[in-house]
Order: C-alpha cells, then sequence, then structure tokens
C-alpha cells in the first residue's frame, strides 16, 4: 500500500461515512445488519493542495462521479469498523496514486546491437516465410 506525501492530510471531517446494508450472500446477518458502509469524499470541498486536487478530478476512476465526489463502497467484512478501515484505506490509495507523479520520459535512440538483432531475426522470418512458398520445377 502507498503511503500518502506528507504535505497531503486527510481529514476525518471531509470524509462522509454512512452505514448501509450489505448486498449479497451472508444468510440471514446480511438483511438485519447494516454493515456495508458508503463512503463520500468532495474532492473540490477538500483541504488537498489544489494540484492535487486537479490531478483528482482528471483521473479516469469509475469511483470518481462526474461533479467530482469520491464514492467508495466496502462489504468485504463482517463488521462496520473493519469495512470502515477498508473504506478509508482504498481513499487513501486512491489520493497517494494520485499524488504520485511520474518523472518524464527521456526518449533515446536504441542501440547498435539492438537494430542488428532486429534486423537478423527480420532475415530469418523472411527465409522461413520463402521456405514456405510451393516449390516450382522451373530453375
Amino acid at each position: 500500500m502507498r503511503e500518502l506525501p506528507a504535505r497531503v492530510e486527510l481529514r476525518e471531517e471531509e470524509v462522509e461515512i454512512i452505514a448501509v446494508r450489505a448486498q449479497g450472500a451472508g444468510g440471514q446477518n446480511v438483511n438485519k445488519v447494516s454493515n456495508a458502509v458508503h463512503l463520500r469524499f468532495d474532492i473540490a470541498a477538500s483541504s488537498l493542495p489544489d494540484d492535487l486536487k486537479q490531478r483528482l478530478r482528471l483521473w479516469c476512476d469509475q469511483r470518481i462521479s462526474g461533479d467530482g465526489v469520491v464514492i467508495i463502497k466496502a462489504q468485504e467484512h463482517r463488521s462496520l469498523e473493519r469495512n470502515r478501515q477498508d473504506a478509508l484505506c482504498r481513499l487513501r490509495e486512491l489520493i497517494a496514486r494520485a499524488a504520485s507523479v511520474a518523472p518524464p520520459r527521456r526518449p533515446t535512440r536504441p542501440t547498435r546491437s539492438s537494430q542488428k538483432r532486429r534486423l537478423d531475426s527480420k532475415r530469418q522470418r523472411g527465409l522461413v516465410k520463402l521456405l514456405r512458398a510451393p516449390v516450382s520445377d522451373e530453375r
């Protein structure tokens, strides 16, 4: 799991957590106990740095709605507290992934040996295909 950068702080009051009933198998317990968690996090109203907010809004993730709200549903565990921790952990992971910026790639030229290997393999493939051709009696 990635850690949040030091400049990023996730405040509890910015995260809205609602207990809901879980879906799927689980017997009678599923029908009577609200153990699943819906987490809502409004990106625009948060205290995240502006560049991180912008990156999160532009992130192509199905958990981020069109109006910039992160919605996470956690229902893997039987206890409400573990689902709550799981949802918060997934939110932190999402923010940490958006906060990490890959260094720009500098294009490099292929080495002479890699060019030679490429051309040799093309010649070899051409020879294999040539040998597959029908044999003619004219020579």
